[in-house]
C-alpha cells in the first residue's frame, strides 16, 4: 500500500515511487522496476490507479477508499481463491528475499515455516 500513500500525495511515475520508497526507508530499500510496474499494472487494472497521458499516475476515488489511514490496510472484503493465493506468493516471495539477505531473521520461525510447509503440500491433492 506503500504506492497508493505516496500517490495520495500527488500523481507520480514510476520511477518517482521507487525514489520515495528509498527515501522513505532511508535507502534501506529500493525496489526493483520488476516489482513496482507489475504491480502499477495490477492496481490499474484493478482500478485503484489511473495512468495520466504524461505517464503518471493518479490514485483514483476507489483506491482512496480502499486505503485507510495510518496502516494502508485495504477494507475487509471477500477474496478468491485466486487472490488469497496471489497474496500468499507475495508473502512467500518475502520470506525467500529474507532467507537470501539476512537468514538470522528467519531461523526462530524454522518450525512454524515447516508447519506452514506441510499444511500447505496437503491442500489440493485428494
Amino acid at each position: 500500500m506503500w504506492v497508493l500513500s505516496i500517490l495520495q500525495q500527488s500523481p507520480r511515475n514510476g520511477a518517482e515511487i521507487m525514489d520515495q520508497i528509498e527515501i522513505a526507508t532511508q535507502g534501506w530499500w529500493r525496489p526493483s522496476p520488476g516489482s513496482v510496474y507489475p504491480l502499477l499494472e495490477e492496481l490499474q487494472k484493478e482500478g485503484n490507479i489511473k495512468k495520466l497521458e504524461d505517464g503518471r499516475y493518479e490514485i483514483t476515488e476507489k483506491g482512496k477508499q480502499e486505503f485507510e489511514w495510518p496502516w494502508g490496510m485495504p477494507k475487509k472484503q471477500s477474496h478468491t481463491v485466486d487472490e488469497v493465493i496471489a497474496e500468499i506468493n507475495g508473502y512467500v516471495s518475502y520470506l525467500e528475499d529474507l532467507a537470501k539477505s539476512d537468514n538470522s531473521k528467519l531461523a526462530p520461525f524454522s518450525q512454524k515455516i515447516k508447519e506452514l510447509q506441510a499444511r500447505l503440500s496437503k491442500l489440493g491433492t485428494d
